[in-house]
């Protein structure tokens, strides 16, 4: 959809400012069911989530969508136990957790693996600084919900996201790639871009809930339960490797396939082992 080269901080800035669309929930909420406690922490909510969106595309800029996107949602039911720990309180880590976050950590690490030594350290700086974000921006939610009800917790969280994606004009180089003038946009690529943004504004929702509704010793493992994605994401991007090499190419070989698969196979037994134990 968006041609030309990457560019992290222009897609952050339009991933950001999407939030601004919650401004429809706002009339199903009371104006004294908002709190400063709530705000401040759907600020720092705001703050490491650009941060993690940023990160995030920095390492889509120079890797395979389907190493990074794996490596960030396979670290943070790690990283969200330790936060919720840090927090918290840490809680009994049984002997079936630790085989799973092994699981987890191995199947990361090895998805990322590449021949060139410095692309695997500078792939897993980048994917290692979104994991961290991410896992904050997911504990400190969780944070707004136990100071606020649902939805004017989301409304909270995406109006702060909204406006810290706003600070990013400030930057003159950005405002000119934003405000000049482009070819409008057809009808296929429209439709396309109102589902993506569509499905994405609703899992946000739903992960939303799901952290407002989960005790806190459970934020690890609703994480994990995402798992699943990671199975979808390379039979995707595979498919478009193969049929649509204009759009997605990544580098395909038998020995690769193998090790994404063995990588995801890993990562999924971690997940469910996870979750059941």
């Amino acid at each position: 959809m968006l041609s030309g080269p990457p560019n992290p901080k222009l897609y952050t800035f339009y991933v950001g400012t999407l939030n601004i669309l919650v401004i429809f929930l706002i009339p199903f909420t009371k104006l004294g069911s908002y709190n400063a406690t709530g705000l401040m922490w759907a600020m720092l909510t705001a703050i490491v989530s650009i941060l993690g969106l940023y990160t995030m595309f920095s390492a889509l800029e120079k890797f395979e969508v389907s190493r990074v996107m794996s490596t960030i949602g396979a670290l943070q039911p790690i990283l969200i136990l330790i936060f919720v720990g840090i927090f918290w309180g840490f809680e009994a880590v049984t002997s079936m957790n630790f085989v799973a976050f092994i699981m987890l950590f191995v199947g990361s690490v090895a998805i990322s693996v590449k021949k060139r030594l410095a692309l695997t350290i500078h792939y897993l700086v980048l994917t290692m600084s979104s994991s961290i974000m991410f896992s904050l921006a997911y504990v400190f939610s969780k944070f707004v919900f136990l100071n606020q009800t649902f939805l004017p917790g989301l409304v909270l969280i995406s109006v702060s996201t909204f406006l810290l994606a706003l600070t990013l004009l400030t930057d003159k180089r950005l405002r000119n790639q934003i405000f000049a003038k482009k070819q409008p946009m057809d009808r296929k690529t429209g439709t396309i871009f109102l589902f993506s943004q569509s499905a994405g504004g609703t899992a946000n929702i739903l992960q939303s809930l799901a952290i407002y509704l989960a005790p806190v010793s459970s934020l690890a493992v609703i994480n994990a339960l995402r798992g699943v994605q990671y199975v979808f994401l390379f039979i995707i991007t595979l498919c478009c490797s193969f049929f649509f090499p204009q759009i997605l190419k990544e580098d395909i070989s038998k020995e690769i396939i193998i090790q994404k698969m063995a990588s995801i196979l890993l990562i999924v037994l971690g997940l469910a082992i996870l979750v059941i134990y």
